[in-house]
């Protein structure tokens, strides 16, 4: 009678550690960071804590909620002492994630810049009027007589350098925002914007590559190129999240999918703001620098390019993979 129903009291907790598992890692691995969802979370770990204290008081379960438990409560507890531990969180963590997420989305938006920006750059080499239908007469011929006075790059001298980066920077900004909306509309319009900035960077690269200075075009401008370019991409991505989540439910309903698209899309978009606001401050302020002081618009064209790859390529990754050991160990413990 006793083997009976300590048989059944295994299997029991057998289907309660099948039906919670899911949810128990997921809690552990990617906690939630909005207080309704937090709070929710740590309401349910609460209830199946209190559940398996009943049942099994003295299992490896028990243990284990009650582990999880107690590190949700700190959680909760530390995000209402520390405010600022929630913008911590998001760059350090919730952003790299998102991204992370969407790294194939990321690839299919930098691909598509790539290939408009190699269009751009062969057909302008071959027609040179493309430059002048893209930037109209007055820009390519200030570029050209700057060029013809050994100062290739003088367009980035002119005007007052605060007020030109505020402008530069709400431009940017309201474009990028134009980039992300515009994928409600299946994400077309958001591969044409794309494309187009592709082909006329590409164009304006050989713009100073007719004239030999396709190498300084590098060196120069991408000093706030970098991050520039960056963004913009990242928002294409962004956009085409929100196009694709609507597109491509998946397993999902589609109001359901279209929102966690758009949530996701948001989370990108905030988190490339201020990108494009250091961006700004580095072409109004940075960029017209380059005779004067070579070695700081090199380093930081340098530094620009570590940080992409880092942030928006390699550790993403590392964060993912560091979740997906820790949730793999968890479930082997269970």
């Amino acid at each position: 009678m006793y083997f009976r129903f300590l048989t059944a009291l295994i299997l029991r907790e057998a289907l309660f550690i099948k039906k919670n598992k899911d949810r128990w890692l997921k809690d552990e691995a990617a906690p939630p960071v909005s207080p309704d969802e937090m709070a929710s979370a740590f309401t349910q770990t609460v209830d199946d804590l209190a559940y398996a204290k009943t049942f099994y008081a003295h299992s490896k379960t028990t243990n284990y909620l009650n582990k999880l438990a107690a590190r949700m409560y700190l959680n909760i507890y530390r995000n209402r002492k520390e405010e600022s531990s929630r913008l911590k969180t998001f760059w350090k963590y919730e952003l790299p994630l998102t991204i992370q997420k969407h790294h194939r989305t990321l690839l299919f938006s930098f691909v598509l810049f790539t290939v408009f920006f190699l269009l751009g750059f062969f057909v302008s080499r071959q027609d040179v009027e493309v430059a002048r239908n893209f930037f109209g007469d007055s820009y390519v011929n200030q570029t050209i007589e700057n060029i013809e006075k050994g100062n290739p790059f003088g367009i980035y001298e002119g005007g007052n350098p605060l007020l030109s980066w505020l402008g530069i920077m709400i431009n940017n900004i309201k474009v990028a925002f134009i980039f992300f909306v515009s994928g409600i509309f299946c994400g077309i319009p958001t591969m044409y914007k794309l494309a187009e900035t592709g082909a006329m960077v590409g164009i304006f690269d050989q713009l100073f590559a007719s004239h030999g200075y396709g190498i300084q075009f590098w060196l120069v401008v991408f000093v706030h190129g970098m991050l520039e370019i960056t963004a913009i991409i990242v928002s294409g991505m962004a956009g085409f999240v929100l196009g694709k989540s609507f597109l491509f439910p998946g397993t999902k309903k589609r109001i359901e999918a279209f929102r966690e698209g758009a949530k996701d899309g948001v989370k990108i978009m905030i988190g490339i703001v201020p990108v494009f606001v250091i961006a700004a401050f580095f072409e109004g302020l940075i960029t017209r620098l380059y005779n004067d002081a070579s070695w700081l618009t090199s380093f930081i064209t340098a530094a620009s390019t570590v940080f992409v790859i880092w942030y928006f390529i390699i550790y993403p990754i590392q964060l993912h993979k560091k979740n997906t050991a820790k949730a793999l160990l968890t479930r082997q413990t269970l």
